[in-house]
């Protein structure tokens, strides 16, 4: 069984060496020379609308699935329609709604999923009377291929909004509140082509700079968790949907308000492969195959923090008590996700202490909680 993955990042790197044990084989697609999943598995480089190389692949896959989301649906459904391809998984429309905020954004609403006040943006004069009807601070954002706090800028001012507009008016805009909140969390899911749904246990995350650097999990008390999973089941159930999805919430006055949603596996989940009984990479490969879905029953308190821009000496990470490294084989450049590590305890307060201890060696400017 052979699964093709369009784009060879560190998230179909992880996905591979799940896969290994399960005895799967990976071939993946990516037009970088240096893609991190070239170190696990055979990359054909090329680039990801390749009609040619997208035939191949199918003719090669039983599955093809995504290592991100901001691929051509254009091409994705073009292909799909011929005949003898192998199943996309997750389905093309779900990566669809996620590439577009505003898109994002209704759907939400459709499904009774509370999420900021927005506007969508294509002209100063609907800038401006996002401006007035929503008001300020708030933040513009471009509707596509914003990811870890690109394509955004935050608006306190007019001259501000003048600003933004200047830098990134030239592409479909989405204007909204900005949101005073206590915590962001997020909740992670798979559902399998047989319809089985399984649900991770929340995730606290803390950002810095739009860029996670730790989350902890499980998270919060028992009704945020059981909130976030009616929002992923709506999710999951509307957009027929195969493999593991992920919604980001902002937690406000006990609230949760929904951020935005990824069609695949997320940085949030990372804990999991140390964390759970089953790693949501794992998962993800047994939902788009139709296998029995994995427990994902956590085995401790967890905590993931991500090494961005460096990776300290691995004497120094690995001499930290029951720290995981997990090493992506980028080379090293300033805010690029490298790697991360986990850790598991069996309380959270001693592992807080130790997910303190590791910040400080890796991002000691980032304060937990």
């Amino acid at each position: 069984m052979t699964i093709g993955i369009i784009g060879g990042g560190q998230l179909g790197r992880l996905l591979a060496l799940a896969g290994y044990p399960l005895g799967l084989d990976f071939l993946f697609l990516d037009p970088s020379r240096e893609a991190p999943a070239g170190r696990v598995a055979p990359v054909v480089h090329a680039k990801f609308t390749d009609p040619k190389i997208l035939r191949w692949l199918s003719r090669e896959c039983q599955v093809l699935t995504f290592d991100w989301e901001n691929v051509s649906v254009e091409a994705l459904r073009k292909h799909a329609r011929g005949a003898r391809r192998a199943r996309f998984c997750p389905p093309v429309n779900a990566l669809a709604v996620a590439q577009d905020r505003a898109t994002e954004k209704r759907l939400f609403e459709r499904l009774g999923i509370p999420t900021t006040r927005w506007r969508a943006v294509g002209s100063w004069p609907a800038l401006e009377r996002a401006l007035r009807e929503i008001g300020m601070p708030g933040v513009l954002k471009t509707r596509r291929m914003g990811y870890d706090g690109k394509g955004q800028m935050r608006i306190r001012t007019r001259d501000d909004a003048q600003r933004a507009w200047e830098s990134l008016g030239d592409v479909p805009l989405l204007y909204e509140e900005w949101v005073p909140y206590e915590c962001e969390v997020s909740i992670i899911g798979a559902r399998s082509t047989r319809g089985e749904t399984v649900v991770y246990p929340l995730n606290g995350n803390v950002h810095s700079e739009g860029v996670l650097r730790v989350t902890r999990a499980p998270f919060g008390p028992a009704r945020w968790h059981r909130r976030a999973v009616q929002y992923l089941s709506r999710c999951l159930q509307h957009l027929h949907y195969t493999g593991v999805l992920t919604i980001e919430f902002f937690v406000r006055h006990g609230q949760l308000l929904a951020n935005e949603m990824a069609p695949r596996v997320h940085n949030s989940g990372h804990w999991t492969i140390e964390g759970c009984a089953t790693s949501q990479f794992e998962n993800h490969l047994r939902a788009i195959l139709g296998l029995p879905l994995g427990s994902t029953r956590p085995v401790g308190h967890s905590a993931m923090v991500n090494l961005i821009g460096r990776i300290p000496a691995r004497e120094q990470l690995l001499a930290l008590e029951g720290v995981h490294l997990h090493d992506y084989g980028k080379p090293p450049r300033p805010d690029r996700k490298l790697g991360h590590c986990t850790l598991v305890d069996a309380s959270p307060d001693r592992r807080d202490r130790r997910a303190r201890a590791l910040l400080a060696l890796v991002a000691p400017q980032v304060r937990l909680p």
